[in-house]
């Protein structure tokens, strides 16, 4: 039997080697890093390392603070930015909404003021679609408001935009599970809250996790070339959706009858590990809310499946799917 191949890198990506080694060597490390003994100094002399490390893989020159992950690191910058006025995109992830369930959603003609944030994602996590971020970067500097961008589909594969906080999730590049980091050019833009990463986070900081993060970062590097995944997005075309600009490593394929339910079915008998939009709703049958957005008709939706690479995903990998998908019918 062919060894099953898994493209569903935008829910989460395997462990790099080199974060599991950082990550066991972050367990020998067990002390807390806030202790003023010799071990709490110890570890926080590792944590402080890896903090460096992970701002400049991402060239980043502001503040970093450890989360659990993406979840957290957006209800952070939702619910503590010194702002009045929350205003995010329609097409943002689902943790966006639940954090901030009363904002306004960005249409282009709100007024933009001084007080608002607007929550702007990078990369969208079902259709691959890049946002524009350049122009309304720009539009929101100059009303002195602020911006916040989820990168958690891009960091550590694209350049970063010019955003004021930036969301990113470790497992999404090959790191672990459980950790993140909220990337905020000034920490005065956020109310404190004590406790721990300055007193901008509580609870005790997973060391081996940012150990981790680090070590994936640091590591970089992809089983295929742009040049082969081009080529394969060349080979699906007619059954990608494509919305502005995409990555080369998301695609939402539409198939011409059999729905999203039953190719998922299909593929997975046929050894390939796929899903319909994103992992935190892609359990439902309801039409996702961010093809809807999109202005994605109803009877495409449901016959669109989300297929994602990452960096273990192999030229052999996109050739057998290519063939499986192509024989679909």
């Amino acid at each position: 039997m062919a060894e099953r191949v898994y493209l569903d890198h935008a829910a989460t990506s395997p462990l790099r080697p080199e974060a599991k080694t950082a990550i066991e060597q972050g367990l020998a490390i067990w002390a807390n890093p806030s202790s003023p003994h010799a071990e709490g100094r110890r570890a926080r002399a590792a944590l402080e390392d890896a903090r460096e490390r992970i701002k400049a893989s991402l060239g980043w020159e502001g503040e970093l603070i450890f989360t659990s992950g993406a979840s957290e690191a957006l209800w952070i910058a939702l619910n503590r930015a010194k702002v009045t006025r929350r205003i995010v995109s329609a097409v943002e992830h689902d943790a966006v909404f639940r954090t901030a369930p009363d904002a306004t959603i960005f249409t282009g003609a709100e007024t933009i003021d001084a007080d608002a944030l607007l929550a702007i994602q990078h990369v969208n996590s079902e259709t691959g679609t890049i946002n524009p971020l350049r122009d309304t970067a720009a539009m929101i500097r100059a009303a002195g408001a602020l911006l916040l961008s989820d990168c958690a589909q891009s960091a550590g594969k694209l350049a970063l935009p010019d955003a004021d906080m930036i969301v990113v999730s470790a497992h999404k590049f090959g790191g672990p599970i459980g950790v993140g980091a909220l990337l905020v050019r000034d920490f005065k833009l956020l109310v404190p809250v004590g406790g721990h990463e300055r007193g901008y986070r509580q609870g005790t900081e997973n060391l081996p996790g940012a150990l981790g993060m680090a070590a994936a970062l640091e590591a970089g590097g992809w089983a295929t070339s742009p040049e082969q995944r081009a080529a394969f997005a060349a080979r699906v075309a007619a059954h990608r959706l494509t919305m502005g600009e995409q990555v080369d490593y998301i695609f939402a394929l539409t198939h011409p009858t059999m729905s999203a339910q039953a190719l998922l079915i299909r593929l997975d008998a046929m050894g390939f590990a796929v899903s319909a939009g994103s992992a935190c709703s892609s359990g439902t049958l309801k039409k996702s809310r961010v093809l809807d957005a999109f202005g994605v008709p109803d009877d495409v939706a449901a016959r669109t499946i989300r297929m994602s690479m990452g960096w273990s995903t192999t030229p052999d990998d996109l050739e057998r799917f290519a063939e499986a998908w192509a024989s679909l019918s």
